[in-house]
């Protein structure tokens, strides 16, 4: 049991560190010689866990992706607010996380999307199945606040929570662009506006 656990510690310190540098420094500007050298592990050791780069940033999607939708679960479970708070509260969360590092943030949906999308098939899945994961809790959450009364939904649940989510996509987009938060601040009124808040 000892080794595999061990095993499951390595593999899991590649994937956390290369989230963290990939988030930063894209993802073809990253070689896995600085993603192994920033935790310790020989190269050789690398394709005991992945068998290229690829599968490798393939991995660090959905690894990244599955810690996303659990912060994304805790905020939309709480049944202590209506459900338009919840959904405040989520994007008041995307606001912070993206505003760190001078508007760098730490969405690899936003930094890696349009650089992967046509680079790598497993990856362009890897983000597709993670953002429509995404999507479908804001469905949720929209349909809930509609139905509590929190907020006025106008068009259809899905429509609208696919076009919130790629108003605040490109919001992330453009912060990065201008270095400031303009963009945050507009898409927080947009979503006010068509949530009837």
């Amino acid at each position: 049991m000892t080794p595999k656990r061990a095993d499951q510690d390595t593999r899991v310190v590649l994937l956390e560190s290369a989230e963290k540098i990939f988030a930063n420094k894209g993802y073809a500007g990253v070689g896995i010689n600085e993603v192994l050298g920033s935790v310790g592990v020989p190269k050789g050791s690398f394709y005991h866990y992945f068998t290229s780069k690829d599968a490798f940033g393939e991995a660090v999607l959905r690894y990244y992706f599955e810690h996303y939708l659990v912060e994304m679960d805790q905020i939309m479970g709480d049944t202590g607010l209506t459900w338009a708070e919840r959904l405040m509260a989520y994007w008041d969360n995307w606001h912070a996380t993206q505003s760190l590092d001078e508007c760098q943030g730490r969405c690899l949906a936003v930094k890696l999307g349009a650089e992967v999308a046509d680079m790598s098939e497993p990856m362009r899945e890897a983000l597709k199945t993670g953002t429509t994961a995404v999507i479908d809790r804001l469905e949720k959450a929209l349909q809930g606040g509609a139905a509590d009364g929190s907020l006025k939904l106008t068009g259809e649940a899905r429509a609208t929570a696919q076009s919130l989510y790629e108003l605040w996509l490109g919001a992330s987009v453009m912060a990065k662009v201008n270095r400031n938060l303009q963009s945050m601040e507009s898409a927080t009124l947009i979503t006010r506006q068509l949530l009837g808040l």
